[in-house]
Parts: C-alpha cells; sequence; structure tokens
C-alpha cells in the first residue's frame, strides 16, 4: 500500500545508528569470545596434558607393581623350596638311625635364622620354638593363633623318645615381612591413586570387575547408587581404557579414570558464554524497547492532549458563531454542512484527547462503527477517481469498542489506500467473521510493497508521502493491539497490483 521511502530522516538516522551499533556488538562479542575461548582451550591442554602425565605415572607405577608382583613370586617359590628342604632336614634328623650321619641335616637345621619352627606334643604344649614372630615369643602352648599362622604348611609328625609330638614351620619372618611391605605399598598405590593431586575421577575395581577397591574425586554420596556407578565407568571407558595392575597373590585391579569434572565445566564455557551474551543482548533490547516505547508514548500523549486542548478553543467559538448565524432571519444555506464539520472535530477532539489513557471498551456494534465510517469517508473522497465497495453484514456484530479510536484506524487505512492508488483505484472494506472474532479487510488496487515492508511499515516516521510524520500506520497499531487486544498486519501485498490489510478483533474481552 505504500514504497519504502523515508520522508522523516530521523528514521533512517536511527536505522543506522542500529546498524553500526549492532556491527560495533558483534565485532566485541567476537573479540570478547575469541580471547575467552583461547584461555579456555589453553586451560583445556593444560589439564588434559596434567591427566596424561598423571595417567602415565600410574601405568608406570602398575608396570612397576607387576614386575615387583612377578619379583615376589620368584622369592616366593624360592622360599617355598627353603621351607621344604628345612622341613625335610627335620625329617631325616628325627627319623636317622643311630649309625647314621646327621651332620648334614644338622648344618642346615643350624642355620636356619629365620624360618619359625615349633615342635609340640600330643596336648600341644610347645616343647621347642624357633625363630618365632614377636606375639607369639613366650607362649608355651600352641593355640588357635598360632596354628592359624603355621596352617600353611602340614606339620610333620614326629618321634621324640618315644613320644607322639608334632613340628610346625612357617614361612621365614623376612619373607613375612617382604609380603607385609608389598602388600602396605599396594594399598598406598591404590589410596594414591584413588586420592590423586590432579582431580581426576577414579573407580577401582576388583579383578571381577565388580567390587569397587577404592574411588576418588567422585560424589561419595552417590557411589552407593549403582546407575551412577554404572553411569561413570561408562564415561570412563569411552574416554580411556582402564589400566590393569597385578598384586599379590595373582589378584588383579582395573583403574578406570575419566577427564576431572573442572575440564569437563570448562569445555562447556564457550557454550554458555554465547548464551549468557546472547541473554544479554535480548534483555538489553527488550529493556531499551521497552524505554524507547514508553518514552514514545509519553510524547505522543502530550501531542495529543496538547493538540486536543488547542482544537477546542476555537471549536467552541465557531459552535457559538453557528449558533448566531441560526438566528438570523434569512439562515446561512451551510449551516446544516458546518454543523457537520464541527461533529466531525469534535469526534477529532475526543480522538486526541483519549490518546495516553487507557480508553473504556463499551459494547458496541461493530458493523455500524465501520459503515458509519466508511460512508463519511465516501462522501468525502469518492468520485470519478476512486470507486468504494463495502462489504459488511446487515445485522449487528457487537464487541467491546472504543467506536471513536476504531473510527479513526479506518481512517488512517482508508487514507494510506487512497494514496497508494494515487489518481485511480478500487478500495474494497469487507468484514467476516467465526466464533470468536471479527475481522475487517481494507483492499486498494495501489503499488503494494515487497515483503521486507510488511513490518516496516508500523514503525513511527515509516512513509511513502512527500508530506507526512508516519505516523498514522504506528497509532493504528497501537490502537488496534494495545487498547483493544487485537491484531493489523498486512495479509497480502503484490507489487503493483495491490495491499490488503487485515484487522482482527476479538467478539469478547
Amino acid at each position: 500500500m505504500s514504497g519504502k521511502k523515508i520522508n522523516v530522516d530521523l528514521y533512517a538516522r536511527k536505522k543506522r545508528w542500529k546498524i553500526a551499533l549492532s556491527i560495533i556488538a558483534v565485532v566485541i562479542v567476537s573479540l570478547s569470545m575469541y580471547y575467552t575461548n583461547n584461555l579456555v582451550k589453553r586451560f583445556a591442554a593444560q589439564e588434559q596434558r596434567q591427566m596424561t602425565m598423571w595417567a602415565e605415572a600410574v601405568q608406570n607405577h602398575a608396570e612397576l607393581m607387576n614386575y615387583t608382583e612377578l619379583f615376589f613370586n620368584e622369592v616366593s617359590a624360592q622360599e617355598s623350596k627353603r621351607v621344604e628342604l628345612l622341613a625335610m632336614a627335620y625329617r631325616r634328623f628325627l627319623a636317622a638311625s643311630s649309625n647314621e650321619n646327621t651332620s648334614v641335616y644338622l648344618e642346615i637345621i643350624q642355620s636356619n635364622i629365620s624360618i619359625p619352627v615349633i615342635i609340640t606334643d600330643s596336648d600341644n604344649n610347645i616343647t621347642l620354638s624357633i625363630n618365632l614372630p614377636k606375639k607369639h615369643q613366650g607362649k608355651e602352648f600352641f593355640d588357635a593363633d598360632m596354628q592359624e599362622d603355621f596352617s600353611i604348611y602340614p606339620p610333620i609328625k614326629i618321634d621324640i623318645y618315644g613320644k607322639e609330638s608334632y613340628l610346625y614351620y612357617n614361612e621365614s619372618l623376612i619373607y613375612t615381612e617382604l609380603r607385609n611391605v608389598l602388600d602396605d605399598m599396594f594399598n598406598f598405590f591404590i589410596s594414591d591413586v584413588a586420592d590423586n593431586a590432579a582431580g581426576v575421577p577414579v573407580i577401582i575395581l576388583d579383578q571381577s570387575q565388580r567390587e569397587i577397591l577404592s574411588f576418588g574425586n567422585l560424589d561419595a554420596s552417590m557411589m552407593n547408587n549403582s546407575d551412577y556407578v554404572e553411569r561413570q565407568l561408562e564415561i570412563m571407558s569411552d574416554e580411556n581404557m582402564p589400566i590393569e595392575v597385578n598384586y599379590l597373590d595373582g589378584e588383579k585391579a582395573y583403574i578406570y579414570y575419566r577427564s576431572s569434572d573442572l575440564l569437563r565445566i570448562v569445555s562447556y564455557f564457550p557454550i554458555v558464554q554465547i548464551f549468557v551474551f546472547t541473554f544479554f543482548i535480548i534483555v538489553a533490547y527488550l529493556l531499551f524497547s521497552y524505554a524507547r516505547r514508553s518514552e514514545q508514548n509519553q510524547v505522543w500523549a502530550g501531542m495529543a492532549k496538547e493538540t486536543a486542548h488547542q482544537i477546542g478553543t476555537p471549536l467552541t467559538s465557531l459552535m457559538g458563531w453557528i449558533e448566531l448565524l441560526k438566528l438570523q432571519d434569512t439562515p446561512f444555506i451551510g449551516t446544516t454542512e458546518m454543523e457537520k464539520d464541527i461533529d466531525r472535530m469534535k469526534t477529532i477532539t475526543e480522538r486526541f484527547s483519549k490518546i495516553g489513557s487507557i480508553p473504556t471498551l463499551e459494547p458496541h456494534d461493530v458493523v455500524a462503527a465501520v459503515n458509519d465510517t466508511m460512508n463519511y469517508l465516501k462522501r468525502r473522497f469518492a468520485n470519478n477517481k476512486f470507486n468504494f465497495d463495502i462489504k459488511i453484514p446487515n445485522r449487528e456484530i457487537v464487541i467491546p469498542l472504543d467506536a471513536a479510536l476504531f473510527s479513526w484506524v479506518l481512517e488512517n487505512l482508508t487514507k494510506n489506500a487512497l494514496d497508494a492508488m494515487e489518481d485511480h483505484g478500487d478500495l474494497t472494506v469487507e468484514m467476516t467473521e467465526d466464533a470468536e472474532n471479527v475481522y475487517i479487510d481494507v483492499t486498494d488496487t495501489g503499488k503494494g510493497m515487497q515483503r521486507s515492508a510488511y513490518k516496516e511499515i508500523f514503525k513511527p516516521g515509516y512513509t511513502s508521502k512527500k508530506r507526512g510524520w508516519g505516523l498514522g500506520l504506528s497509532l493504528a497499531r497501537r490502537i488496534i493491539e494495545d487498547y483493544h487486544k487485537g491484531k493489523i498486519f498486512v495479509k497480502s501485498s503484490i507489487v503493483g497490483q495491490g495491499t490488503t490489510f487485515r484487522v482482527s478483533m476479538k467478539k469478547s474481552s
């Protein structure tokens, strides 16, 4: 209905400023995000290096543990042979005949300085003890605690001076101490892995991979939740292969680990930053738009009320002069038409006085409102150049309405349509309805517009006329959408063929 031509240079300047500020904002945000992303990447790379170094250290330590376990197995095999040799020496020495040379066996027995040996009678009374650990030293009876410690090897039944006795023996004290040291070393290794300073979440499983030996840098309250544990193990398996560790007695442990929570959080920081910037820009835009609209509303309201006040004074005077003309002996022939124009000016004054305040909507026949307004405009503008076609129902349709402001909307749409058609054309006003809404379509056969202008034309300052402020459609939208909670929009437009505006209003508010 109108081409794109800015008569008021303020709108063009404001649009250019918006574009310039938007470009500056995008540049600032881009530079900030580029710098932040570089910091995040550097931090993430450092975290990744720390985790990699930790994993390599654990792997090396695990290999050392595996080597120690192999070494201990070799020591254990040698220890078993020493113990068996000592047991054989005792057995041969005690079973030897009087003429048998037992010096070799005696030498083996006397050279034992680390293997514990106990000889008891049939009633478990200790008759001889050698190389006992401190907790068993001084005991005279072979109690249950000693029986458990000496249960690794079966006792040797011997005969001493015709009495039945038993010889018990165990691993050497050095071997036992070595085992304890290695057990402590393994436990320390597991604890150190779980409580790593790198902050790497860790779960250590036993050989069956069902029982948790230890864990670290995870929510302890959630570790009793099997679903949580399974999810963590799945994440860890996807990120890294578990580290296998061998320890004493041929058992194994599996170390599962993943990147630290801090690294995972940092990796999402750029995305969060984008959302924060976007949210900030949207909020800032909405606040500035609201402030701008509030300022515009105040300016409009002040201007409208001042206009109504300025018109009111001469209008009252004109009404007085018309009354004087009526009192003359020969009434002036144009008095009737002058009264119509005075009534029209009253309506205009009423419209301006309502801008800036919330109007009171009353049940009103919208069919009559459209008919009255279009008949008035038809008398003023219909001629050989313009044809008016009014298609409205022949019955009442009552909706909440401010008739004066609604008539103003129809006038603005009609005048814009006539301006778009310039010298000639057809103007059609058609009203339809459904169960909830009433629709008024205003169609012209004018110049039409591009789709990109559908929303622009409702902004203050947008006009195609050589003389005009571009406020008509903006004011129409304010009246329909803000006051009547309806909608006004370009329904369709074809360049060179015409445009259809639609006003949609609810039947009940």
